[in-house]
């Protein structure tokens, strides 16, 4: 039985969806570990030396008690989620041309508050699980945001697609089938960044990519975008899947260089894309359209130091 369970983790993810409780021994969770089903509490912001006291300090989330990136930012603040990558996305919004930041995989929409917290661009959280979209979009009612919440998949094409809801962690949900044990399927909209950038009159300038292995089919569906607009990239690559020979192919012809972001700035341009890194929790890389502005390294190193202090607050980090 438990090397059932095992096997299928759909097993294991229905009965916690349910609340029936498996012992233990065959993949249960126990009584004191039960996620509570909903999750509040106050998440620290960065304020960099010398930046704009405006904005507010703390951000209030609250979540379905399940959500990985609620519990991931409960234990351990934004001091232990993608610092490096919030650091240089913290930079981009000062250095980066004027122009509206996209959160394409949002999830609950750390970039996407951070970004209207921190600067006053239009910013836009593309989330396609309905269930997370709403807690995304509440985030940011809660705190005053102006963050819209776009419900639906960016793509290589238009129309309606499978998500394929996953076993693992909802935070890994992909239209890439196989890419993670499932439990299920849920239609969602699809759309093209072209296409969604030309109905709604945005002038993009700062992209973000977490869209678990499709992120190829989104710079596919928004070359238009990158010619015209060429904004900053951050954008996920993890290995296995063919993504790296993709998204080269895909950029070169548009100039891009690519940095990957591990370790602390500076970084330098990689002559490839690869999705190995020598920290396997950071895969984000930044894909600029021309060399950096003077300063935003430094700029990206005082962020940093701002993020490692943002761990969480005392009482919080209880399960």
């Amino acid at each position: 039985m438990r090397a059932f369970v095992r096997r299928y983790p759909a097993v294991r993810h229905a009965t916690r969806q349910l609340r029936i409780r498996l012992p233990q021994g065959l993949g249960g969770v126990s009584r004191d570990r039960r996620p509570p089903r909903q999750r509040s509490f106050s998440l620290r912001l960065p304020r960099r030396a010398g930046s704009p006291t405006a904005g507010p300090d703390t951000l209030q989330v609250s979540a379905p008690g399940g959500f990985w990136m609620a519990k991931k930012l409960q234990r351990g603040g934004l001091a232990n989620y993608e610092p490096e990558t919030l650091a240089c996305f913290l930079a981009a919004l000062e250095h980066a041309r004027s122009g509206a930041v996209l959160d394409i995989g949002s999830n609950v929409g750390v970039y996407s508050t951070l970004a209207a917290a921190r600067s006053q661009r239009p910013t836009y959280a593309f989330e396609p699980t309905p269930a997370i979209a709403a807690a995304a979009r509440a985030v940011a009612v809660r705190n005053n945001l102006p963050v819209r919440v776009v419900e639906l998949a960016l793509s290589s094409h238009s129309g309606t697609g499978p998500l394929f809801l996953s076993a693992t962690s909802d935070a890994s949900n992909s239209l890439a089938r196989g890419f993670r044990p499932g439990v299920g399927r849920l239609p969602v909209r699809l759309e093209t960044l072209s296409h969604w950038q030309e109905a709604e009159g945005v002038c993009p300038s700062i992209l973000k990519l977490d869209t678990e292995t499709t992120e190829p089919d989104v710079i596919a569906g928004g070359l238009e975008v990158l010619r015209r607009f060429r904004p900053w990239v951050f954008c996920e690559v993890l290995p296995g899947w063919g993504v790296e020979e993709r998204l080269m192919a895909l950029l070169e012809p548009l100039e891009y260089r690519w940095y990957q972001l591990c370790g602390h700035p500076p970084y330098r341009p990689r002559p490839t894309i690869t999705g190995n890194s020598p920290d396997p929790t950071q895969r984000m890389w930044l894909f600029a359209p021309t060399t950096l502005p003077e300063g935003v390294w430094d700029t990206a190193r005082a962020w940093r130091r701002a993020i490692d202090a943002c761990t969480p607050l005392a009482g919080q980090t209880a399960e």
